[in-house]
């Protein structure tokens, strides 16, 4: 079905970008590999913890898969672009500076071997995402890919919780939506739902997609989303929608509408429903708990706290599993900067300050408002999840926004030989 989110490319995307004057026609069938490189790219970026599945995986299994996954979307992605032409990215720039610190912390294993093993994992994903890069044109491809890979994995959850609701609605997390067939966590599942439901409610209403294929993909992902009890991504979701409508607010009639309508089903439901939305949002916590975000606080203070040397502070002790004394830290700013250190911290700001900037100085369009929900989304996310300094979803969903904000390549015209003037003799032109 043309524009549906699953299927298929747009007009003026990867599938027809090598048609454009002076550039090198791509091989039929380029972007179905794409999709498939990217769809490698997010099982890599799955994890290997999380709740016990149905039928028990092995760590090392599970790792072997994921791990197995980036080096064939390195290899896919590599056998697509020979030629090693990439986009001019102010984004993988960055991005590559962040191996510097990453490398340099890690080289003095204080986080053991591991930490050279996650630094070369970061090298072969930026590796991956600069081959890829070819097909950044600014259209909304790599967002149908994204749409359509992690639908996939809430696939998975779905089915999970229909096979076994014990196994994915465990006591141990509170009763939360876990992945029951592949260990997931419940920020995990909110996160993939949140995101997806965000962009395609942007596809609707930018008219690339149909209200009912929508649907298909809306109504389970906030359910998914609903189970899980996941309050940054709810509120991500609903300040990216936000910020994202808000661009096309005055060049867009269906955002218009969608907005006047969002705003009044919000008051409805803050009327109505005030109490199961509070007990929804609390989980059950006390106000103390809930007040230093479930125990985050306290690990916070400690990392602060701790004597570090002046090379520590400056580039970090080295990438690790974003826990300290044990606990995990639930920051992109303190994890990166107890990993990368001062540098790190720099250049991940530097990352969002550029896309966001970027983002503001466009006019208003499709792509632009799907750039800003994900920059929106992953900036508001980075307070209580950890992720933004190393291979991990968050760097795929600033990378799409880094492919929506591209400057398609600037068309090469083909100079026309100039024809020289045939000289006629005098009874020629006498003739004439």
């Amino acid at each position: 079905m043309d524009g549906n989110p699953i299927p298929g490319g747009l007009p003026g995307g990867p599938d027809t970008a090598g048609l454009r004057p002076g550039a090198e026609p791509r091989p039929a069938g380029t972007p179905r590999f794409v999709a498939m490189a990217w769809g490698l790219l997010v099982l890599n970026t799955l994890g290997s913890a999380g709740a016990k599945t149905i039928i028990p995986l092995p760590r090392s299994l599970i790792q072997l898969v994921t791990m197995g996954a980036l080096v064939a979307a390195f290899a896919l992605a590599l056998a697509l672009n020979l030629r090693l032409r990439v986009q001019t990215s102010a984004f993988l720039f960055l991005l590559t500076l962040l191996l510097v610190p990453s490398v340099i912390s890690s080289a003095h294993l204080e986080s053991g071997f591991g930490a050279l093993f996650r630094c070369a994992r970061l090298a072969l994903f930026i590796g991956t995402l600069w081959l890829l890069s070819r097909w950044w044109d600014g259209g909304p491809a790599f967002v149908r890919h994204h749409i359509r890979m992690y639908f996939a994995v809430l696939g998975s959850v779905a089915a999970g919780l229909v096979i076994s609701p014990g196994a994915a609605l465990p006591d141990l997390y509170g009763g939360r939506l876990v992945g029951a067939l592949w260990p997931l966590t419940p920020p995990q599942i909110g996160q993939y739902a949140a995101v997806i439901i965000g962009l395609t409610v942007l596809l609707v209403l930018g008219r690339r997609t149909d209200r009912a294929s929508a649907v298909v993909i809306i109504v389970p992902s906030l359910l998914l989303l609903a189970l899980t009890h996941t309050r940054t991504a709810t509120l991500g979701l609903f300040v990216g929608l936000t910020l994202a409508i808000g661009s096309l607010f005055l060049t867009s009639a269906a955002a218009r509408r969608f907005f006047t309508w969002a705003v009044l089903c919000a008051l409805v439901a803050a009327v109505g429903f005030a109490s199961a939305l509070q007990a929804w949002f609390l989980r059950g916590q006390s106000q103390e708990n809930f007040s230093n975000l479930t125990g985050r606080a306290k690990v916070w203070d400690a990392l602060l706290a701790a004597p570090r040397t002046t090379a520590e502070k400056v580039f970090g002790v080295g990438l690790g599993d974003k826990s300290f004394g044990g606990l995990p830290i639930d920051n992109s700013w303190l994890a990166v900067y107890n990993e990368q250190g001062l540098i790190g911290v720099t250049l991940v700001a530097a990352i969002i300050i550029v896309l966001a900037g970027v983002a503001l100085l466009r006019p208003p369009s499709l792509s632009r408002a799907c750039a800003i929900f994900l920059i929106s989304y992953c900036a508001i996310a980075s307070y209580t999840e950890a992720g933004l300094g190393d291979a991990s979803p968050y760097l795929l969903h600033l990378a799409v926004a880094a492919s929506l904000l591209a400057a398609p390549g600037a068309a090469t015209s083909i100079p026309t030989p100039a024809v020289p003037r045939r000289h006629l003799p005098r009874w020629a032109k006498d003739r004439r």
